[in-house]
């Protein structure tokens, strides 16, 4: 087979390539700024090279009391509101590559909201998959955990399809080394299998204070058993 021809299979998968696919998309690019920001912060901001990635859509950037909720642990705040596996999969390189940490902290929540946009589970799946190729490149031992998406009214209908992505990205994790699911469910459910609205603002979307702790009590402790194997 001529080299040539090689090339010419090698150019047409990458144009047929999923990830760029969402690259072209116009919601996707419209991120750029943000990611730009993050970089900006690099060239100026003095990291612990053991302090822990939390990135992620809205409810990463919008924990106020992230570094006291998880003292003694140094972190790096990566969030932005909106994220979605989509964009992740584009920019990852850049949000993650330019540190050295202990671990990182993913949650991404907007892939799926019951919208006719949505993507399928098997899509988000797919797309964590490969958030979490890109990580291994420039962290390849580095403990990565993903916390399961929390159930919301806000959401409650889309809640059978979150709940089934939550499930295969579980899995996946199961099958990798040193790649963890964080489970939330269980918590953020009422004694009728509800939503417990008394953990969200308004919007009963986002975590309040309360919500924060919680999410805390469930999130640390299991960085803590990764960490300290």
């Amino acid at each position: 087979m001529s080299r040539y021809f090689l090339s010419l299979i090698f150019l047409l998968l990458l144009s047929c390539s999923p990830l760029r696919m969402y690259q072209e998309l116009p919601e996707v690019k419209a991120w750029e700024t943000e990611i730009a920001k993050f970089e900006e912060f690099d060239k100026t901001e003095q990291y612990a090279t053991d302090a822990i990635i939390f990135a992620g859509s809205s409810s990463i950037r919008l924990w106020s009391t992230l570094a006291e909720d998880i003292a003694p642990f140094k972190v790096i705040k990566r969030g932005y509101g909106g994220a979605k596996l989509s964009d992740f999969a584009t920019y990852a390189e850049r949000i993650f590559s330019p540190h050295s940490c202990s671990a990182v902290v993913i949650f991404i929540a907007n892939d799926i909201i019951g919208s006719d946009k949505d993507k399928s589970p098997e899509e988000v799946k797919r797309l964590f998959l490969s958030v979490l190729k890109t990580i291994r490149r420039s962290h390849p031992d580095v403990p990565v955990l993903w916390i399961g998406v929390t159930p919301t009214s806000s959401r409650w209908k889309a809640w059978p399809e979150i709940s089934k992505a939550n499930d295969l990205i579980s899995e996946a994790c199961q099958n990798r080394r040193n790649t963890y699911f964080i489970r939330t469910d269980y918590a953020f459910l009422n004694g009728n299998g509800q939503p417990r609205d008394e953990l969200f603002v308004a919007d009963k979307l986002h975590l309040n204070r309360e919500g924060y702790k919680l999410w805390t009590q469930i999130i640390k402790p299991e960085i803590e058993k990764v960490l300290n194997k």
